[in-house]
């Protein structure tokens, strides 16, 4: 097929910079003998705190600075050998060592492709990636309830059955994917915390219990009879996670993915037996198709916050920044075109 020459692209000017600014830049070139796929970009999702992400974790390799990791797009040129075709649907959180995706085309690899969900809009496509398979890297690995990367269905449901878990930030972008598979999918217990606009979503994704935070106080929570936890998953840090500690029973895990648990371990906190878990997630093709396998089959469902069209990316990180989304915020790059 016949491509064009330049590109449209939301750059970050510098890692201390979050000024973006869109300009036009030439296509990316996939590398040669490598499991590199140049993909015609459809849809992509912005990701909290991602513009800070450059100067508190400066890649390995110098690049460009674009934002959004999460991707949907099509196939446009494939490598020898790989299980994509040209022409095919594909979604991905791609690798941070490249450039994310809020532009017209973009690299995506072998290992962190999947076909995407059928019976989604591009934009519902975008909002899984990281999100679903950060959850899904908690509850089959980090937490250590099942065997790390075990896949079973049945055995991971039986190894949380009955497990109580307390979820910050639950109608969060991560959030809402572990509280939905720990309760529809595993089976557990779940206690999940959110703002007031937001109960109702979380109670509908599976929540057993839902605390408003505005007026809930979790070291109070966690203190009274019935209600301490197995497994906290937190999604926020800071003061939410300090106050977590609280609530979790000798012997359980805290668990985060905004920062680590001891970083903010309140000083006077005589837990015995309390693993602390912090990871960062890492693209896995083989997590993307099983969380493929769980929308088409109707058992977990993605959420669009809002879809701007590319040239409103300063809008929509304003959005992001408020810190109010309700899912994922998506640029969808047929938009204005």
């Amino acid at each position: 097929m016949s491509l064009p020459r330049t590109m449209r692209a939301v750059l970050q000017p510098s890692a201390s910079s979050t000024d973006l600014t869109l300009t036009t830049a030439p296509l990316p070139t996939p590398e040669r003998n490598s499991t590199e796929h140049l993909i015609r970009v459809h849809a992509c999702a912005l990701c909290a705190g991602e513009l800070l992400w450059p100067k508190n974790f400066p890649p390995a390799k110098p690049r460009e600075l674009i934002p959004c990791p999460d991707i949907a797009g099509t196939i446009v040129s494939a490598p020898e050998g790989s299980p994509f075709r040209v022409g095919d649907e594909v979604y991905a959180r791609t690798n941070y060592i490249r450039p994310g995706n809020a532009r017209d085309y973009t690299i995506g690899v072998t290992d962190e492709l999947a076909l995407r969900p059928k019976g989604l809009s591009w934009a519902e496509s975008a909002a899984i990636p990281v999100s679903a398979e950060t959850a899904w890297q908690i509850l089959f690995i980090h937490a250590g309830i099942v065997v790390d990367g075990d896949t079973d269905i049945a055995a991971a449901r039986e190894a949380w059955k009955g497990k109580r878990v307390l979820v910050t930030a639950a109608s969060g972008g991560v959030g809402m994917w572990v509280t939905q598979l720990l309760a529809k999918l595993l089976g557990a217990t779940v206690i999940g915390t959110c703002g007031p606009d937001n109960v109702s979503l979380v109670q509908s994704l599976g929540a057993g219990e839902v605390l408003n935070y505005r007026e809930t106080n979790l070291l109070e929570w966690g203190a009274r009879p019935g209600n301490k936890v197995d497994v906290v998953i937190d999604c926020i840090g800071r003061k939410s996670l300090e106050d977590a500690w609280w609530t979790v029973r000798d012997g359980g895990v805290v668990l985060s993915i905004f920062q680590p648990p001891t970083q903010v371990r309140p000083e006077d906190y005589r837990g015995e037996g309390v693993r602390d878990v912090f990871f960062v997630m890492e693209p896995n093709r083989k997590h993307l198709e099983e969380i493929t396998k769980l929308v088409e089959q109707g058992k977990c469902r993605p959420m669009v916050d809002s879809v701007w069209p590319l040239e409103q990316f300063h809008e929509a990180f304003k959005r992001l920044d408020g810190g109010h989304a309700r899912g994922k915020i998506v640029l969808d790059l047929s938009l204005n075109q």
